[in-house]
């Protein structure tokens, strides 16, 4: 049978106490309505030996494993001081928490490692009889960002929804200035925050189609203002992209990703998660994931069964 189980969220308990129980509710609707559930590969069952630090851990058969779609700040976010940074020692506390020494189930898609060597890997762990995302965990209590890296944009929608419960409890990273959504209009600071991971809002001022990219542009001089960039390649994988870049001039826009500088700060879209209008749901969809893993009454390589998934869970859901 179709190994299946379903996210569930820890910090849920917590956001009800806070008056968040009807938020969350919502959310889970949209989920429900919006998103097909996210598949993995199942990977091996393995003990943590150490955190060994805000996003990666340390397992016992010498492997590292990166958190992957759960960016977790660190001290250079803020400043090049040797100091201890308060949101990094709050995440590497709530790692510790989630995992140290014990057993988590290690699940896959798409990129294996990242430049470093380290196995990206999305990793859950068992809490009161259930499986719980430790990705998921983190980003609704605010000790992470969701991101994606190219190659490993698998879940995308479940992990933008659990980082929403913090976003909108200011909770975690999300209540610190060094992590606050930038103005599209600040290019200044934007520049600033050169190489690092943001997310930009602002009201789009033209859309612009070459041969080499699709820029967005969220002011009137392209060579000053802040814009967002689509090469031709993302635009033919996700074609729904296409048609909504094209009706997002004069929207409110959130851009998410690493700034870079390209006449101005600009930002690289390699996935349509990290361009979204503000207040509506993912444009696109969550590309495709290998394919889950298989047992004895199910052919490799086919999918499952639609009754056999989970609902999905306030705010997510995930098979294996």
């Amino acid at each position: 049978m179709h190994r299946a189980f379903r996210i569930t969220c820890l910090a849920a308990a917590a956001a009800s106490l806070a008056g968040l129980a009807g938020m969350a509710a919502v959310m889970a609707q949209d989920v429900r309505a919006d998103t097909e559930t996210c598949t993995l590969q199942a990977g091996p069952t393995r003990s943590v030996v150490r955190v060994v630090d805000s996003e990666t851990v340390l397992l016992d058969d010498h492997q590292e494993v990166r958190l992957i779609g759960a960016l977790a700040p660190r001290s250079p976010d803020f400043s090049p001081s040797a100091e201890p940074w308060p949101p990094e020692e709050a995440a590497i506390a709530a790692l510790k928490a989630l995992v140290q020494g014990r057993s988590v189930s290690i699940a896959a898609s798409g990129r294996a490692r990242d430049r470093y060597g380290r196995q990206l890997a999305h990793l859950f762990v068992e809490d009161g009889g259930e499986r719980v995302w430790v990705q998921g965990e983190m980003l609704a209590a605010g000790h992470a960002r969701a991101y994606g890296l190219p190659g490993s944009y698998a879940c995308m929608h479940e992990l933008m929804a659990h980082e929403r419960v913090a976003r909108d409890a200011a909770a975690g990273l999300w209540g610190s200035a060094a992590y606050a959504v930038r103005s599209a209009r600040a290019t200044r600071n934007l520049l600033r925050r050169r190489n690092s991971y943001e997310v930009v809002a602002g009201t789009v001022a033209k859309v612009a189609v070459t041969k080499a990219r699709t820029y967005v542009n969220f002011g009137s001089d392209w060579r000053r203002d802040f814009t967002a960039g689509i090469e031709p390649r993302v635009l033919r994988a996700n074609p729904e992209l296409e048609q909504m870049l094209s009706g997002l001039e004069g929207k409110r826009v959130e851009v998410r990703g690493w700034i870079q500088y390209r006449n101005g700060p600009y930002i690289d879209i390699e996935d349509p998660s990290q361009i979204a209008i503000a207040g509506e749901r993912l444009p696109g969809r969550t590309p495709a994931p290998p394919a889950a893993a298989t047992s004895s009454d199910q052919a490799p390589g086919t999918a499952p069964d639609k009754e056999k998934r989970p609902a999905p869970s306030a705010p997510g859901a995930l098979d294996l």
